[in-house]
């Protein structure tokens, strides 16, 4: 926008004319405008701009120890304007139109306390105690410094020489002896310990020879051995497996002989069995039948005579009683008796008929029920 100015970041803007506000005791000159922008009319108002960016100041001083040796120390400052209004008010006053003179200011400043605190301590406490030299610096100029808007952010010693006078060197030399002394101790003893490991390398390879041929012996001594083995182990091998092919033979045979033997039985015995079994049973059978018809045909004879001598039998009652009738018999009881004497000459009959059945031939005895008496 017109006449709208807005200053960098590591800027801080400074708009004179007019009425300004009062910081502290004094007024300003000017408005301080950092972090944003303004409007800035012509002719009425003037912007000019301060650097807060970081800035460095070197110093190379010649500086007199507590014990009248003369250092040459040279330093290293850190420093910017501060970011407050006050510092940047100080700051502004005082180096807005030559702001390259902040750095040799502040140089001289730090040169200053560096002098007087090196005049305070000796040459070993100053190059054993760099830190404590930077910091009791800092530390006396921060006041100074900050009259003048100034912030210190660091402080570095980069060298400290004696200038030629060899105090520095003569305080090194007891530590460099000892260091030689040592470094040499230490060659040695690397030398020594080198040559040890050497040895003992030497030792090692040779053993490892050693140990190689005595393996090397014993594995051609295996490899003659296993080789001899494998020499004798051909005829052994081949009559082991002449006697394992007869053994497989032999089994073959009698498996084959088994075979045979079971053919046999079941081709001959078997049907040889089966046929005299057939032979017997048919015997068996025809014996049974010729018994049994014996014994049908003399059971058939048999009941034909006991037929005809039943038929007879009237006969030979009769007769019996045509030889009574010229007996002289008297009867006693009458009726009674004249059966009686009937049923007896019947008895009679079946007694004659018992004797001549018996002393015929028979297989089964006959038996006649008895007749019983009218």
């Amino acid at each position: 926008m017109f006449f709208y100015q807005v200053p960098s970041p590591n800027e801080a803007m400074l708009i004179s004319g007019g009425k300004q506000k009062q910081t502290g005791d004094s007024t300003l000159p000017f408005k301080i405008v950092a972090g944003h922008g303004a409007f800035v009319m012509p002719v009425f108002r003037k912007a000019n701009f301060l650097s807060l960016a970081m800035r460095e100041a070197v110093v190379t001083d010649d500086c007199v120890t507590q014990q009248g040796i003369t250092l040459l120390v040279k330093a290293v400052i850190a420093f910017k304007v501060g970011s407050d209004s006050a510092s940047i008010a100080a700051a502004a006053q005082r180096f807005l139109d030559d702001q390259d003179h902040m750095d040799a200011l502040a140089g001289q400043i730090f040169a200053g306390h560096l002098r007087s605190i090196v005049g305070s301590m000796t040459v070993e406490s100053i190059i054993r105690e760099r830190q404590t030299l930077a910091e009791n610096v800092l530390d006396a100029s921060k006041v100074e410094m900050g009259h003048l808007g100034l912030t210190v952010d660091s402080l570095q010693i980069q060298s400290i020489d004696d200038k030629g006078s060899g105090y520095i060197a003569s305080l090194a030399a007891p530590h460099q002896a000892t260091v030689q002394q040592a470094a040499k101790i230490a060659q040695a003893a690397a030398n020594q310990a080198s040559a040890m490991a050497e040895q003992e390398s030497d030792r090692n390879q040779a053993e490892f020879a050693r140990q190689t041929a005595i393996k090397r012996a014993e594995y051609q001594a295996e490899i003659d051995q296993a080789e001899a083995k494998q020499a004798q182990a051909g005829p052994l091998a081949a009559a082991q497996a002449q006697q394992a092919v007869l053994q497989e033979q032999a089994l073959v045979a009698a498996k084959n002989a088994e075979l045979r033997e079971a053919q046999l039985i079941a081709e001959v015995v078997k049907p040889a069995e089966a046929e005299a079994e057939r032979i017997r049973t048919l015997a068996k059978a025809q014996a049974e039948a010729t018994k049994l018809s014996a014994g049908a045909a003399a059971a058939e004879g048999r009941i034909a005579l006991d037929q005809q001598l039943i038929a007879q039998l009237p006969e030979l009652l009769r007769a019996a009683a045509e030889g009574l009738q010229g007996a002289n018999l008297t009867v006693l009881n009458g009726a009674e008796g004249l059966n009686g004497t009937v049923a007896s000459l019947a008895s009679q009959g079946m007694a004659i008929l018992r004797t001549i059945t018996e002393a015929m031939p028979s297989n089964e005895p006959v038996v006649y029920e008895e007749v019983p008496e009218a």
